[in-house]
């Protein structure tokens, strides 16, 4: 994760004021009081106070005395809002106080009475800096689940989070959840007008709700268009904060959703019985779901439960026999590659960020905007194959891991091939029965970054599959971390159909394959 960025030691190193002419230099520096200037530079606030300069002891038992310096510089990134009262300039802005927590802070100065015009215009000139493409005072749409985090949830949304939106002067409407399937109602009847984001303070369980919640709608494909789904890191798996904002600090995702940029993202439906469903994170079967889904009873050990309990199946060499059948759309990692490469070159014309006002990028559905989930091209796992597809027989199969996003643990970038917004679900098999050296290899190079290179990695883009588990009576699968029914499912990619807000607007916080 790229850190935020602090007081700069010599703000002045960056030449703004060099190679510019001298009435834009006056247009970019404001006089506030009688010895202090704030000056728009490269990608910063440059504050120079003479008050800030003060005397203090720190050498030879005190007796010689340190002066701080007059200047310091506030990253553009970190501007949350500045306005003008009467008199009065006002600055508000996140100021990282520690390695992964910043502070709404402010700073007040006095304007002259015949600045306030030079002062208006400046204002807006740091606020189109401060904000770039990203949407201003966001109407968002809170949600606090109180059991997530072990109960800390709401406290770090007081103390963390509700500070930096405030000071952001976005609009909230904050409801905590009561019951599990509590955030599907709420975002059903949610008035997609009213809200540009829905926020889940909780672990990724909240989020996969409200994909679903919005997915059940009449006007689904406008209200996952509309409203962008985000999560404020406060549970035990976090994710999805994970690869759009590239940290698991409720203050510092705070500051990045109000920064974020809408991003489309896409979304697998899975269907199973005959129930259809979304899914926006993974889809597991075999070493990596038991060892989830299996570990409930040790949530106490965090996410050290999850490394316990693949061990503990590493050294049985368990498999999971299942028939499969896929529709691959790159099954060579030279061309997966080349598919990354051109994602992250080309943002515009591969990704195609989602503006304001934009309502759908999914070329393969021909129904209005306003219309429900689009129909589903392959069918449900109830009807016949589709045509193209062919069962094959996994017989000795370790594990099966389907991939919308990059990180699905801290350090544990399991799909470093993962793009937003490409059409495509990364698929990962292993046999279950290579060597148990093999296996401890494989575990070790997912926190490496080697995990994409390994021989025994089956690495494949697929549109859609179809999953028969066999030879077990019961056994784990999980989407996006929840478990679902031991029975075969199918599962089908949709281009661009959800929003959410990234950092860069087109890719993940997170090492790729390119």
């Amino acid at each position: 994760m790229d850190s935020i960025s602090s007081v700069n030691d010599d703000p002045f190193v960056d030449p703004i004021v060099t190679d510019q002419p001298v009435d834009l230099i006056d247009d970019l520096t404001l006089s506030v009081g009688r010895d202090a200037f704030l000056t728009l530079g490269t990608d910063s606030l440059i504050v120079l106070d003479e008050s800030l300069v003060k005397s203090k002891p720190s050498h030879c038992c005190g007796l010689i005395p340190d002066r701080s310096k007059a200047t310091r510089a506030i990253p553009f990134y970190n501007i949350l809002w500045s306005d003008l009262a009467t008199f009065d300039l006002t600055i508000h802005y996140a100021q990282l106080v520690s390695k992964n927590v910043v502070r709404a802070t402010v700073i007040t100065y006095e304007v002259d009475k015949t600045e306030r015009a030079k002062a208006a215009t400046w204002i807006a000139r740091l606020l189109d800096r401060a904000y770039g493409e990203s949407q201003r005072r966001k109407r968002i749409k809170v949600l606090v689940n109180p059991f997530g985090g072990k109960g800390s949830a709401q406290k770090w949304y007081n103390r963390d989070i509700e500070p930096i939106f405030a000071a952001a002067r976005c609009e909230l409407s904050v409801e905590r959840t009561q019951f599990q399937g509590h955030a599907v109602e709420i975002a059903e009847n949610l008035d997609a007008n009213a809200f540009d984001v829905i926020a889940s303070c909780s672990g990724d369980g909240l989020p996969h709700e409200v994909f679903n919640g919005l997915g059940k709608r009449s006007d689904a494909r406008r209200a996952l268009s509309q409203v962008a789904v985000v999560q404020l890191p406060c549970g035990t798996g976090n994710a999805m904060s994970w690869n759009l904002n590239g940290t698991d600090s409720p203050s510092l995702a705070a500051l990045h959703i109000v920064k974020g940029i809408r991003t489309p993202l896409d979304l697998i439906s899975i269907t199973q019985r005959d129930r259809r469903t979304l899914s926006f994170l993974s889809q597991a079967v075999g070493i990596v779901a038991e060892s989830d889904l299996g570990t409930e009873n040790l949530r106490w050990m965090g996410s050290a439960r999850f490394t316990y309990g693949f061990l503990v199946r590493l050294l049985g060499k368990t498999v999971y026999p299942c028939d499969l059948a896929v529709k691959v759309e790159y099954g060579d990692k030279g061309a997966i590659r080349e598919h990354y490469r051109h994602g992250v070159a080309s943002p515009a014309s591969s990704c195609g960020r989602r503006d304001f006002s934009s309502k759908t990028d999914d070329p393969s559905s021909t129904s209005d905007p306003g219309d429900a989930l689009p129909t589903l091209g392959f069918g449900t796992v109830n009807d016949d194959l589709p045509t193209g597809w062919h069962i094959m027989p996994y017989d000795k199969l370790g594990n099966f891991y389907a991939g919308n996003m990059a990180y699905m643990a801290p350090d544990a970038n399991f799909f470093p091939a993962t793009l937003p917004n490409d059409g495509c679900l990364d698929l990962v098999t292993i046999d279950g029965d290579i060597s148990r050296i093999a296996a401890l290899q494989t575990l070790l190079a997912v926190e490496k970054g080697t995990f994409f290179e390994m021989p025994h990695v089956n690495y494949r883009k697929v549109l859609g599959y179809r999953l028969i588990p066999k030879g077990q009576r019961d056994g784990y699968i999980s989407i996006d971390g929840e478990r679902v029914p031991f029975e075969p499912f199918q599962a089908e990619v949709h281009r661009g159909l959800g929003t959410v807000l990234s950092r860069s607007g087109h890719l993940y916080e997170a090492r790729g394959v390119a």
